[in-house]
């Protein structure tokens, strides 16, 4: 079994020459891995165990169970033993994260905390990326590959989304430093940071609100390490799907609500700024322009043109995942991805008008958005 690594010597980064750790963290083992749960018993085994098979050892591995009800605490007890367990009641994801760091003394005793949902299934290679990568003087928190674990005709979307934003739009935000959301499969925060950074937000999706937190406090910056892939659980079916992508949305405008984005000088207001009005404009194109188009012009050669040109495109990008995810079947979502797409757009706008006009969803109830939802893993690791 991999043992712990005390780093007390310059590292490498992808990013640069060889960086000199700050003293205050120059002593601590390296990496700490924090599983939070609520109901977690048909994953948390197959998670851990993911974990250790991915590098990680057993000692540097903590469980905080949310007030379940099942058997996540005692399974996660017969791997990890009781010391690094933590059972709370109650409370929710982020104060239960927040207590487990207090609890488990994380900031004295390590240099880096990633936390990873219960789902969670790491490539065999996953936390050496991770060591390799982190560079305490030049980020303070971290943010691997999210890939979609096999599932049915949802996950088969994800695959596409997951594998079009990371390439894409997540290489992006890396180069200009504005990489706008640390996801929950795959956050990873520098340690002397954690007290500046509210984890008992009243936003729908904590990790969103915490990403802004960093940028409008000016932690430092945030890192993204495609090498290092993860495979998470998507939703089961569309009923879920519309619930999860329904919280998502409203945590978005939630965030853009309460950090005041769009109302700074900072690179993250720019960035965001212009995405809030690409996806507007893209609704008025859908929603407005293109009816009046097909209803005024008598020949639909240009509007079939375009829509072959974007299908060409989307149908690419599905032949991409299918190999990134070693799914063929990934394929065979292609024509479902226009219903998912419109469905996005939708809950998009709703989500606008109860957040930022009609002022909603101002506080929320604790909660998991897990609950029911978990399935058995069947695959390894990626």
């Amino acid at each position: 079994m991999k043992k712990s690594v005390f780093v007390s010597q310059p590292i490498s980064s992808i990013d640069g020459p060889l960086k000199t750790i700050p003293v205050e963290l120059a002593q601590k083992i390296s990496l700490a891995l924090l599983i939070p749960g609520h109901n977690e018993e048909i994953v948390i085994q197959d998670t851990i165990n993911s974990a250790v098979a991915a590098g990680q050892s057993l000692e540097n591995i903590f469980v905080v169970d949310d007030g379940s009800d099942d058997k996540t605490a005692k399974l996660a007890i017969a791997l990890l033993g009781k010391k690094n367990v933590l059972s709370v009641k109650r409370s929710g994801k982020a104060k239960a994260i927040k207590q487990a760091i207090s609890k488990f003394k994380i900031v004295k005793r390590y240099q880096w905390v990633h936390i990873a949902d219960a789902d969670s299934v790491f490539d065999k290679k996953y936390f050496s990326e991770f060591h390799k990568h982190l560079n305490p003087d030049k980020y303070v928190a971290m943010t691997g590959y999210v890939q979609a674990l096999n599932g049915g005709i949802v996950s088969k979307f994800r695959a596409y989304e997951y594998t079009y934003g990371q390439e894409i739009m997540r290489r992006f935000q890396h180069m200009f430093g504005v990489i706008s959301v640390i996801p929950g499969p795959t956050s990873c925060y520098r340690t002397d940071i954690l007290d500046k950074l509210d984890f008992e937000t009243q936003s729908l999706t904590e990790d969103f609100d915490i990403t802004l937190q960093i940028h409008r406090n000016k932690l430092g910056a945030i890192g993204f390490i495609p090498s290092a892939k993860t495979l998470t659980q998507d939703p089961k079916d569309f009923a879920d799907y519309f619930k999860q992508v329904s919280r998502w949305y409203r945590g978005f405008w939630q965030g853009i609500r309460d950090r005041k984005i769009g109302r700074r000088a900072q690179k993250i207001d720019v960035y965001m700024g212009y995405q809030i009005f690409e996806a507007f404009a893209y609704a008025i194109n859908f929603f407005i322009l293109m009816p009046i188009i097909i209803m005024t012009h008598k020949s639909g050669v240009g509007i079939a043109i375009t829509f072959l040109l974007d299908a060409a495109i989307t149908f690419t990008w599905g032949a991409v995942a299918a190999i990134k995810h070693r799914q063929i079947g990934i394929i065979g979502a292609f024509p479902l991805i226009y219903f998912f797409r419109l469905v996005n757009l939708f809950v998009y706008v709703r989500s606008f008008i109860e957040i930022i006009l009609l002022r909603r969803f101002r506080n929320h109830e604790i909660g998991w958005s897990t609950a029911g939802r978990r399935y058995k893993i069947t695959q390894g690791t990626a």
